[in-house]
């Protein structure tokens, strides 16, 4: 029994634990930030101590008061910042940062809260110069498509207009045809001999 106990203890020892393995010698994310933030994506930035060995980062999203979470990992990659899309205007979110390394993940930067605008807010923050230089945009963009209507009616005007005339130019021939026709026939008819008439030779 005692053998049992022992070789029940070492099983135990060398377990692997389900949850993920945390680097003690890495360090959380700092100076988390929300920046480029839009109606449905936002950016999340952040920055780490200078010497961690870190290969990537991890980061979960969640609405508030919401258990539904999303998990971005990359590993392989020394950039600080990540995209978030697919996002729901006028909704808060909470965003957390690790840091990844060869040994594990680090203890989660402090939470950041942000709030996607509404569409309407985000038109009405626009400047000026902005509004007019989009709407400016459009106006090309329609002017362009304009522009190729008309070529393509003329286009289709100048085919009409020469089909049209092709069609004058064989209905005037085809009363002279009919003419001609009927003079070749009548050359080359016989001509016909009144009835009961006789050729006599003068003797």
């Amino acid at each position: 029994q005692a053998a049992l106990m022992i070789f029940y203890v070492l099983s135990l020892l060398t377990i692997r634990p389900s949850v993920p393995v945390l680097d003690a010698l890495l360090s959380a994310p700092l100076n988390v930030t929300i920046r480029e933030l839009e109606v449905n994506s936002a950016v999340v930035t952040w920055e780490i101590l200078e010497g961690d060995p870190v290969i990537g980062f991890a980061i979960t999203q969640q609405k508030k008061d919401v258990r539904m979470l999303r998990f971005i990992q990359e590993v392989n990659t020394t950039t600080r910042s990540c995209a978030l899309w697919d996002l729901d205007e006028d909704t808060e979110y909470i965003v957390h940062v690790q840091s990844i390394s060869m040994g594990g993940s680090s203890p989660p930067s402090q939470p950041v809260l942000f709030r996607t605008p509404k569409e309407s807010e985000k038109m009405a923050s626009k400047s000026p110069d902005e509004v007019t230089m989009e709407e400016y945009g459009q106006a090309q963009l329609r002017a362009g498509e304009l522009i190729i209507i008309v070529v393509v009616l003329v286009m289709w005007a100048g085919v009409i207009a020469l089909f049209c005339r092709q069609y004058d130019i064989i209905k005037d021939n085809e009363p002279n045809n009919n003419k001609d026709k009927a003079k070749n026939s009548s050359e080359c008819s016989t001509p016909e001999h009144p009835q009961g008439g006789l050729l006599r030779s003068n003797v």
